[in-house]
């Protein structure tokens, strides 16, 4: 026997659903914001951390979700890979580092190097658990930081979480990547979450000597997609040496701190998805 998945609205039991009355999963949180990419490899992971960061610095009560079960890398950028999330009476707590509330399969896991096989059910499980069973308390955001493409754990995200939501879609200049954000896209339209904007990460090499931004892909990219999809573009980060270095090294905040043009440039996506 199926279980219910909680979203009820266009289920053919609708109405004869003995679970059709269900608890919100995640009724201490205002908003949700779906960080997202048809394409690996984009800095997707790194712009959800820096988002979540930001907004903590804005005041804002953070939770940032790490929902790639295959590669995780939000214990990583903020150094915590030695760490292990607790349980208490009111569900799974969150670690605290940098003034967000952090969640990760990392952080679960007794061998971080262990590789996570799961079909798509485990995984579809997998999220209703870490949104139903975290104690996040009260949120004003909750950034969920998911893996490339459009799979189960973006689709089971979308149908489970009942508060607001709004999507972030990260690509990189060039068309390779383009034509699968595209999709991204597409796949936000037929869930209906909004998109609040694409967001162009690696948009330029930073040289570390003369401090100039020169073009290492495609020029222009994520402003054709955001035009075509008619959404704003957000951001357009660039490929710092020393950035990069940070968040190699757990240092995350830190480098957001140091470098003024990426945090400004995440502070107007922070605003945008306000």
């Amino acid at each position: 026997m199926s279980t219910c998945s909680g979203n009820c609205e266009g289920c053919a039991s609708k109405g004869n659903c003995s679970e059709e009355k269900h608890e919100p999963l995640l009724k201490n949180v205002k908003k949700a914001v779906l960080v997202l990419s048809g394409k690996g490899g984009v800095g997707k992971s790194t712009v959800a951390a820096s988002l979540a960061v930001t907004l903590a610095k804005m005041g804002k009560k953070v939770g940032l979700l790490d929902v790639d079960f295959h590669g995780p890398s939000q214990p990583t950028l903020f150094n915590v890979t030695h760490l292990r999330m607790c349980g208490t009476e009111q569900g799974m707590e969150p670690l605290e580092v940098a003034g967000v509330k952090l969640v990760s399969i990392g952080l679960l896991l007794d061998d971080p190097d262990r590789a996570i096989i799961w079909r798509g059910p485990v995984k579809m499980g997998a999220v209703k658990q870490l949104l139903e069973e975290v104690d996040w308390g009260d949120l004003d955001v909750l950034v969920l930081d998911f893996p490339p493409g459009t799979g189960d754990e973006s689709l089971s995200a979308c149908q489970l979480i009942d508060c607001e939501k709004t999507a972030v879609v990260v690509t990189t200049p060039q068309e390779v990547a383009l034509a699968d954000c595209r999709k991204c896209i597409d796949f936000c339209h037929q869930v209906k979450v909004p998109v609040a904007g694409i967001v162009e990460n690696m948009s330029g090499f930073v040289c570390p000597d003369c401090g100039h931004r020169h073009p290492l892909f495609s020029q222009g990219g994520g402003a054709r997609l955001a035009a075509g999809a008619k959404v704003p573009l957000l951001a357009q980060l660039p490929l710092d040496p020393l950035f990069l270095q940070r968040c190699d090294a757990g240092e995350l905040p830190e480098g957001l701190a140091e470098n003024a043009v990426i945090s400004g440039e995440m502070a107007r996506v922070a605003e945008a998805v306000l």
